[in-house]
């Protein structure tokens, strides 16, 4: 695992809180805090709450907070305490007649030679990586399955055309959703979703061969991110062009010419296109098609260069079966944080056996471990309320259901 002898087998101190807007109060959704100088890091829940793991010998560290156009706040460690800690962040906004007047005029070039410097602004070295990985399938508001996992990701330099490897460490689901019925999609790929999302790795995920020429780039708006000047480009396909490709916003360092985050969906015009993108197999009596793709990818910086942070996927799905009078809405989720990472080395990759693969089911892979020591040792994302209760809610259905067997029996 890339993580220190002292922080995965030596006590670790817990911090939790919410991060929000300092004006409006809202929650700061994916917002990172990571100690400095360290590799700890973690990130808020869709509720903005979060969860901070730090070894004890970690006495006087500086933990800094920060969220995309909004200025970090560093806050020291001995200030922070175990429960109900509050961080506000305030807007950060700059005009785009302050942005420096040799800074490219064109927001296509811009991207471009963004793409083109993957190489030098992020890391050049094979490293491993311990990363939280979470995937979640509600039914319309309902959630009815939660599966985690930590794994290890053998991420290889940014400048190599090898593509990474990931490994399952430990995963873990909440219970046995099958019994309930209540499941009729399952995500295929698990933490590859998430990881292939990483458009400095993978650009031929969104921009193709060729591709990146089907779309308008615009420079949006200005705004500073630790303390760096950043253009939001906005982007979106050419009217011309029928395939479903993708819309959003860039966000890239103007000094460094490098991609910080990207926030994107896909643009569904067509339904039945967009259903064979990601439909691998359905009941014949049912059609199944994606009503919202959503995209986010954060990279992180240390020693002047970058690397994967975070992302998340969420995938929206109507079901239409053709004898019920009602579709059925569901919706999958997908998360990943980078928790700990370190150089490999000699760049091995673990062996052809030990890999996931690409067509993994995570849900199927995870066999419930029931291991709380472990658990507890690792930064994950904080589970939501909601989630919380689901779970409850579902493991009570279960033991009532268990109980009526067992007195049914003869």
């Amino acid at each position: 695992m890339a993580q220190s002898e002292e922080s995965t087998e030596g006590a670790a101190k817990q911090y939790r809180g919410e991060v929000f807007d300092e004006s409006s109060k809202k929650p700061l959704v994916f917002a990172t805090l990571s100690v400095e100088g360290t590799n700890i890091s973690t990130i808020t829940n869709t509720e903005g709450n979060f969860l901070l793991k730090v070894p004890e010998d970690i006495t006087d560290g500086t933990v800094v907070v920060s969220f995309l156009g909004y200025q970090s706040k560093n806050i020291p460690l001995s200030s922070l305490k175990n429960n109900k800690n509050k961080i506000s962040l305030l807007v950060s906004v700059t005009a785009l007649g302050e942005v420096d007047i040799n800074a490219p005029k064109d927001a296509a070039a811009l991207v471009k030679e963004a793409l083109a410097r993957r190489g030098d602004n992020y890391f050049d070295d094979p490293t491993l990586m311990t990363a939280f990985y979470r995937e979640t399938i509600k039914k319309r508001r309902k959630n009815v399955s939660l599966s985690e996992a930590v794994v290890n990701i053998y991420k290889t330099p940014y400048s190599s055309l090898r593509k990474d490897a990931v490994e399952l460490y430990k995963a873990r689901k909440s219970t046995d959703y099958s019994k309930l019925d209540t499941v009729a999609l399952k995500l295929q790929g698990g933490p590859f979703n998430t990881l292939y999302v990483d458009i400095m790795k993978y650009p031929e995920y969104i921009f193709a061969d060729g591709s990146i020429e089907d779309y308008r780039f615009k420079f949006s708006r200005s705004t500073r991110i630790n303390d760096k000047l950043v253009f939001v480009i906005k982007f979106e396909q050419y009217e011309s062009i029928k395939d479903p490709l993708y819309k959003g916003e860039l966000f890239i360092d103007v000094a460094n010419k490098t991609l910080t985050s990207a926030i994107y969906t896909l643009n569904i015009t067509d339904k039945n296109l967009a259903a064979r993108l990601f439909v691998r197999k359905k009941p014949a009596k049912v059609d199944v098609w994606p009503t919202e793709v959503a995209y986010r990818v954060d990279y992180r910086e240390k020693g002047g260069r970058w690397y994967y942070g975070y992302s998340n996927v969420l995938l929206e799905f109507k079901v239409d079966w053709e004898d019920k009078l009602f579709n059925s809405v569901y919706s999958m989720t997908a998360e990943m944080a980078v928790t700990d990472w370190e150089k490999n080395l000699d760049g091995q990759l673990p062996k052809v056996r030990e890999r996931l693969k690409k067509s993994i089911i995570l849900s199927e892979e995870a066999v419930g471990f029931s291991d709380p020591d472990f658990w507890g040792q690792y930064n994950i994302i904080e589970p939501e309320k909601s989630i919380e209760s689901a779970i409850r809610k579902i493991q009570r259905q279960l033991r009532r259901a268990r109980a009526k067997n067992g007195s049914a029996a003869p």
